[in-house]
């Protein structure tokens, strides 16, 4: 086994025998025999577009594939045997599509002729043999650039999954998802090329996350401000944790009228600001803080449990009976919810015993989208010209529970009080329920929403930096981000490619970047570690 993909990897260097997240090695093998299956059937599909050959089946199993690798979400090994045989049988069957087309079906690497074995054990024993330390590069400082684009597109995939179940999707998106991953294979790519290429995927990665959100605008609405209670309410039960807004639909539907109310988890918070989901009168609030809780959160909830994307922490055995998952989530002994019937989690959540009474946790604000900000832009512009409002922060990202991401707590405290906090993913729960108050009417701390709302972000940062005539670098804008796992790194990238510099990333840097890669994005795009809040804050602020 070696994994270093997320930043909790053992001592941050690689999880060489399990995974800090509880993967364990055969189904890291798996995982790393899956993305050597992918590499074949994209170099036949990418060879396959060059004839006028595109197969929507496959582009929507290799994105659904891609997504199954991310860390903590499918850590099921029957789900990737099944998986590893289907690709196999869409590329033999491509295979000769491409020939009968009179395209190229020659290809140097194996994994175009590559059989799977028979068992579960015998794939796995082939995965350790395919795995990150495997790929063909002229140099370390290549292979970590065909690591970062294959983390990138890992997290692009999750984007694209989500949309292309509401209905968006871009052909383009697939066939850069091919490229990048046909690219692992390449022997001979340069420093140039691949640097190249991670750019590329965060070019891809916002036009996925922009497909994203014309999906959840396009079903639901443009969220709107919008309180949220973080108690309870007497009955029955079931908390949603991902980000699946269309898992969420179907169960709001599928539970009216049955006395079961619905809380949010994680980073399904801002599903509250969503005109199309609000209306439902049973989706009632939030339940839990930080992802570091997650395991007595769940311990303690008294009702069902449904997980639509990654599930943080392995759950515990005595509270497994309560958990389901849907999509691409998979864990070894929980339900999984196939066509999103929810009957099993509303069967389960109707045996519960549910809340014993009302309680009062307080409430936060969530709905800060860029329709909802730019609506106020008159505002704000007005407030930053009377130097009322003196700087933004974008202190956002995803969430972790190694030592050290309590700095993004601190780093709002000492924010001062003439600034705004912009925030967005599940690093926002160090700090979503502090009341910062307000300036001259605007909040000083703005939840745009869960981390694909980056292009929220990026379309208010875009149109601030038109009406003050300056260059998005240019503007009273810092972002301070915090990374987990491959989404991040996607947004990331998406980031570098608009040329966005002066990024503070941590809690520490990835460890599947190389110190030559580091010293590139260092010089190209200001990117730089975190140190300690009370010095980021005065040289942001002098």
């Amino acid at each position: 086994m070696f994994c270093y993909q997320c930043e909790q990897t053992a001592k941050g260097e690689a999880c060489i025998k399990a995974g800090v997240c509880g993967k364990q090695a055969d189904v890291a093998a798996l995982q790393d025999l899956l993305t050597y299956a992918l590499t074949g059937l994209s170099l036949v599909a990418v060879e396959a577009r060059k004839v006028g050959i595109v197969d929507h089946d496959i582009d929507h199993f290799i994105c659904g594939s891609l997504f199954a690798t991310l860390t903590n979400v499918n850590f099921d090994p029957e789900r990737f045997t099944t998986l590893l045989q289907q690709c196999v049988q869409y590329r033999d069957a491509l295979l000769i599509k491409v020939k009968g087309a009179g395209g190229n079906v020659t290809f140097a690497h194996d994994s175009v002729r590559f059989k799977p074995a028979e068992t579960t054990d015998k794939l796995a024993a082939q995965g350790e043999k395919v795995g990150l330390k495997s790929y063909p590069a002229v140099s370390e400082d290549v292979l970590s650039l065909k690591h970062i684009a294959l983390f990138g597109m890992r997290g692009i995939a999750a984007y694209a999954d989500h949309a292309q179940i509401l209905g968006k999707e871009d052909t383009a998106v697939y066939a850069l998802m091919q490229e990048a991953l046909a690219q692992l294979a390449n022997e001979n790519m340069t420093l140039d090329e691949g640097i190249n290429l991670v750019l590329k995927c965060g070019e891809i990665n916002l036009r996925a996350m922009e497909l994203l959100d014309a999906a959840h605008t396009g079903a639901y609405g443009h969220p709107v401000p919008t309180k949220v209670p973080l108690g309870s309410k007497k009955g029955k039960a079931i908390l949603v944790s991902g980000h699946d807004l269309k898992d969420l639909e179907e169960l709001l539907k599928q539970t009216a009228g049955k006395g079961i109310y619905v809380y949010t988890h994680g980073e399904m918070l801002p599903s509250h600001g969503y005109p199309g989901l609000k209306r439902y009168k049973h989706l009632y609030g939030h339940y839990g803080t930080a992802w570091q809780n997650q395991a007595k959160e769940f311990g303690e909830f008294p009702g069902a449990i449904l997980m639509t994307t990654n599930c943080i922490q392995r759950p515990q055995s005595s509270y497994m009976p309560n958990i389901f998952t849907s999509g691409q989530v998979g864990w070894p002994g929980l339900g999984h919810i196939a066509n999103l019937d929810f009957t099993a989690v509303i069967k389960r959540a109707l045996a519960l015993p549910g809340f014993a009474a009302d309680t009062d946790g307080g409430s936060v604000t969530v709905g800060f989208g860029r329709n909802a900000i730019l609506s106020v832009a008159d505002k704000i512009i007005e407030a930053v010209k009377n130097k009322n409002i003196r700087h933004f922060f974008l202190v956002a990202g995803c969430d972790g529970a190694k030592p050290g991401r309590n700095y993004y707590t601190k780093f709002v405290e000492l924010i001062p009080k003439d600034c705004v906090v912009l925030t967005l993913a599940c690093g926002k729960f160090r700090f979503f329920d502090k009341d910062l108050g307000d300036i001259g009417g605007i909040p000083r701390l703005l939840d745009v929403g869960q981390c694909n709302d980056a292009y929220s972000a990026i379309q208010v940062a875009v149109a601030l930096s038109k009406a003050f005539g300056v260059g998005v670098n240019e503007l009273p804008l810092s972002m301070v981000l915090s990374w987990y796992e491959q989404k991040a790194v996607a947004i990331l990238l998406t980031l570098l490619a608009l040329g966005i510099k002066n990024i503070r990333l941590g809690p520490s840097l990835p460890a599947f970047t190389t110190p030559n890669v580091l010293d590139f994005l260092a010089k190209k795009f200001d990117l730089k570690p975190i140190t300690t809040p009370e010095a980021d804050l005065k040289a942001i602020l002098g």
